[in-house]
């Protein structure tokens, strides 16, 4: 059974910092690409930054130059490093990744969403 789990969300102010933190754990293979996602109240999720195994990164518009991906295929760890954080990033951030496990076939899993609180 293939598990995500992120971590660090929480409240913080305008301008500041936050890194959210996303493992994996289970019987896994191999894992492909990852990304976060997000969902603001009354809006529809969507996707903030992908990585590739080759770390090749998307990004979407509004996070440019804010928030970093990176990944750590060592631990199945997939990171967001957000800064210059604005109250429109307010949202519930879910991580989500393309995995293989034992007697899996490759298939994308998600975690249970951190809540991202910017205000002052």
């Amino acid at each position: 059974q293939v598990q995500l789990v992120e971590s660090g969300g929480g409240l913080v102010q305008p301008g500041g910092s936050l890194r959210l933190s996303c493992a994996a754990s289970g019987s896994i293979l191999a894992m492909y690409g990852m990304a976060w996602h997000r969902q603001a109240p009354g809006k529809q999720r969507e996707l903030v930054a992908r990585i590739g195994t080759d770390s090749r990164t998307f990004y979407l518009d509004s996070v440019k130059g804010r928030f970093t991906i990176s990944r750590d295929n060592a631990k199945n760890t997939v990171f967001l490093q957000m800064m210059s954080l604005k109250p429109e990033d307010t949202a519930v951030y879910y991580c989500n990744a393309q995995i293989a496990s034992v007697n899996q076939p490759s298939r994308p899993y998600w975690g249970q969403g951190t809540q991202v609180t910017v205000s002052s």
